[in-house]
């Protein structure tokens, strides 16, 4: 008797909604990318995000 593993690979990059790990790549990648957004904009303009928004 010979026993087989067969491995089913899940696709990181689905989109998938709930507490799965693609949605928490996802919401890592856009959270990267709000971040350096952030940083550009208070190079740029020589004020905070909250500033340039005029929250402040």
């Amino acid at each position: 008797m010979t026993t087989e593993k067969i491995i089913i690979a899940e696709d990181r990059n689905a989109w998938k909604f709930g507490f799965t790990p693609q949605a928490e790549l996802w919401n890592g990648r856009f959270a990267m990318i709000g971040f350096v957004s952030a940083l550009v904009t208070e190079l740029m303009t020589s004020q905070g995000v909250l500033h340039f928004l005029g929250l402040m």
